[in-house]
């Protein structure tokens, strides 16, 4: 059964940030591979860190709301733990998405 999850993904694209855009498209298609079907994909620019650790200062976040089995996640955290422009990921369980019901107006509705 597929679950709703939220994959907030910190970027390191420090010196090319014209290649965000082609790193974005390269996960989206790890993200298919895994058999995950992407709903929403929120690009939210580049963000400096409140705590600096290490030499990168700053981070482009993405954030992904897709549809997966739950057994995607760890394959998922796994491959983008070795992939170097990943530089922090964290997934959420979000609620099933509830369908809108269809607004119905009586048939018998008489208009003056």
């Amino acid at each position: 059964m597929k679950n709703r999850y939220e994959g907030l993904l910190v970027l390191n694209v420090k010196g090319n940030e014209d290649g965000a855009k082609e790193v974005i498209e390269r996960l989206e298609g790890d993200f298919k591979k895994e058999g995950a079907k992407i709903e929403q994909v929120q690009k939210m620019d580049r963000r400096q860190f409140t705590y600096v650790k290490g030499d990168l200062d700053s981070g482009y976040y993405v954030n992904f709301i897709f549809s997966a089995e739950p057994q995607a996640i760890a394959k998922l955290r796994a491959k983008f733990a070795l992939d170097e422009t990943v530089y922090r990921q964290n997934y959420l369980r979000l609620p099933a998405k509830i369908a809108e019901k269809p607004v119905r107006t009586p048939s018998h509705a008489k208009t003056a």
